[in-house]
């Protein structure tokens, strides 16, 4: 695990400039933290590469760049490639000669075979950067479902690319200033979907995707989608639990390959549970697991993982925290966020880092198990909607509604007061819109309320156009599959997946994903949808694969979540933060948001009239990410931003 950064010059024949080494040494120094011990660097004419290292695997001989034999292809990797021993042994039969143990190593040699195709061969979580000298081409490469991230952007006649922005704010040519675009999608899914950043100038490579530099031009290409068009033979739900089982397994056994301590994430959940029992079948010593836990029961799942821990023999750990420890690192959010996420677990899952990164430095995890296997309960929640929709208006508006506001407002997590109040909001859109109002915060018609009428002048208001246009692409006739598709690239992608970069890397823990090994995903697309979303039973076959290896309890169990108290703190611990940065004045200077309509949305959660704790920890979120990376803009630009 790593981060890289570079550049290419547009002209690649253009010399080293002065200071070149410097620059390239100042942006990884602003990512020592994904890579504390080592750094490694090429400067070359019109190319720079430079990455900070966290050794997993081959540790005395695994430095980066890497080359192949005449050291005319380099690559700078941030990842693990699962299957290298199998590339390794298959390369070395067609000649190719080694010099490691490392992992990172099979990439030039891949590419001398498979040139831009050797994508197509690996297996792993990854953001690489190669370097052909004899083509002076520039070849970038993003895993499949976005793992690891990738930042670039063109600046002064030079394409930039880093691990984190951050890192190409380090550059004097790439100034910090807002995309107006960006942060509408941002209030709306709570996070900023590829290929647009938070930065005008600043783009993400999408996953799955591919960036090349050559001849002076810049192309972005797909080079691998998630299909539901190929079916498995029909064969009954047991059947299909027995190949998927031997998947997961397989999947987590080549996830478990580490030079250093390793454990497992284990939240008592049916995701992190199989992997959890799967890991404890494959290991040779008794597997670590972790996890953390609230005082405020309705948030707390410590019992789960206890049970499930007891239930597999694991060395299980488990710390507690206070709600004012926790709130007090809120605060702490924007020093190391440096693109605003308001998915609240982000706190709980830098807690949780911070904890296993005591005893381990690699931990799996059981991210994109509810992608993959439709898990969320939005996917039913859409044949509910279709059904309520299909009662008589009158009835809806007239009797449905109103009775849902007259419910008293609770802060537990996922009451159903807060539920059934979201579900009648979304109801008012069209399916798109719908899901990604149930799962984010601010509607178009709340940003009408809450945007500066500069911002709303300066920006593109269809929020949902790049949504709608994936949904649409998806090759799937059933709803469920097409939602899932849509949230694997947007949601997965962008926020689970993201977030749990970000927040291990800060404390240089490395999180693997078994349920993201490309032919799990591959099998579990080509099963009938009947398989995933069973009536209301979510997950169903992962549920069936599960049996006999997990206490009966997790499958039984409904999807809770990773939440933290944000209603409470609002009116509590963080309330003099949230009244600082959320001002009236403070509003005033930016021209961003409507200060009036701010302060109603505060009064009213404060008051217990509303439960707005979604809207007011993404604002929060956004300032606490401002405050720390953009300076107040002294006017909002009229014309709209590029998207």
């Amino acid at each position: 695990m790593c981060g890289i950064a570079g550049w290419g010059n547009l002209d690649p024949r253009t010399s080293p400039h002065s200071g070149a080494e410097e620059l390239l040494r100042a942006m990884c120094d602003r990512m020592h933290h994904r890579g504390p011990d080592s750094e490694g660097y090429l400067l070359d004419d019109g190319i720079a590469l430079g990455m900070r290292r966290l050794a997993i695997i081959d540790l005395l001989t695994g430095e980066q760049p890497t080359f192949n034999e005449d050291h005319s292809v380099a690559v700078i990797l941030n990842g693990e490639i699962y299957n290298y021993r199998e590339l390794r042994s298959d390369l070395e039969t067609r000649g190719h000669t080694f010099r490691s143990e490392s992992d990172t190593e099979v990439l030039p040699h891949l590419y001398e075979e498979y040139v831009r195709d050797m994508v197509d061969h690996l297996n792993g979580m990854f953001a690489f950067a190669l370097w052909d000298e004899r083509q002076r081409r520039l070849f970038i490469a993003r895993d499949r479902f976005g793992e690891k991230p990738l930042y670039w952007g063109v600046f002064d006649n030079t394409l930039l690319f880093a691990s984190e922005p951050k890192v190409l704010l380090a550059h004097p040519a790439v100034k910090p200033n807002l995309n107006l675009n960006a942060l509408r999608q941002y209030l709306s899914f709570d996070y900023v979907p590829a290929p647009l950043s938070i930065y005008e100038g600043i783009s993400k490579l999408p996953a799955a995707h591919t960036l090349t530099l050559e001849d002076g031009q810049v192309k972005v290409e797909r080079y691998w989608k998630l299909s539901y068009k190929t079916r498995q033979p029909v064969r009954s739900v047991n059947e299909a639990a027995e190949p998927l089982r031997e998947l997961l397994a397989d999947s987590v056994r080549m996830r478990l390959v580490s030079d250093v301590p390793l454990g497992v994430l284990l939240s008592g959940g049916i995701d992190s549970s199989l992997v959890t029992a799967l890991a404890v079948r494959a290991a040779s010593e008794t597997v670590k697991t972790f996890s953390i836990s609230f005082a405020e029961a309705s948030f707390d799942e410590s019992q789960y993982a206890r049970a499930v821990a007891k239930f597999l023999g694991t060395d299980h750990h488990e710390e507690r925290f206070s709600a004012s420890l926790a709130a007090n690192l809120v605060g702490e959010i924007g020093a190391w966020m440096d693109e605003p996420i308001s998915d609240p677990s982000l706190v709980p899952t830098y807690l949780l880092s911070r904890f296993t990164r005591k005893h381990v430095t690699v931990a799996l995890g059981g991210d994109g198990g509810d992608e993959i296997f439709a898990g969320y309960p939005m996917y039913f929640g859409h044949h509910m909607a279709r059904a309520y929709l299909s009662l008589p208006k009158f009835l809806r508006r007239g009797l449905v509604e109103p009775m849902v506001n007259l419910l008293p407002v609770k802060t537990k997590n996922l009451s159903f007061d807060y539920r059934a109040r979201r579900f009648i909001t979304a109801s008012h859109y069209d399916e798109v819109a719908r899901h990604h109002v149930w799962f984010g915060s601010f509607t178009p018609d709340d940003q009408e309320s809450l945007l500066s009428e500069d911002v709303k002048r300066a920006s593109e208001p269809d929020i949902y156009r790049d949504a709608r246009r994936l949904f649409a692409e998806c090759d799937s006739t059933n709803m469920t599959e097409c939602m899932q598709s849509l949230d694997t690239q947007f949601y997965l992608a962008e926020d689970i997946l993201t977030k749990v970069d970000r927040a291990s890397m800060a404390v240089s823990l490395e999180v693997r994903a078994p349920y993201l090994d490309p032919r799990v995903a591959e099998f579990a697309a080509s099963l009938p949808a009947s398989y995933k979303l069973h009536g209301y039973t979510s997950k169903y076959i992962l549920k069936k694969a599960a049996k006999g290896l997990v206490p009966p309890f997790v499958w039984r169990r409904g999807k809770k979540g990773f939440g933290v108290p944000f209603a409470q703190w609002l009116k509590k611990e963080l309330k003099p933060l949230a009244h600082d940065l959320l001002s009236p004045e403070r509003l005033r200077r930016s021209g961003i948001f409507n200060p009036a309509y701010v302060a109603k949305l505060q009064d009213e959660h404060e008051r217990g009239v509303a439960n707005h704790r979604k809207l007011l920890w993404t604002l929060l979120s956004f300032e606490l990410w401002r405050e720390s990376f953009v300076e107040t803009p002294k006017r909002i630009e009229t014309s709209v931003t590029a998207s």
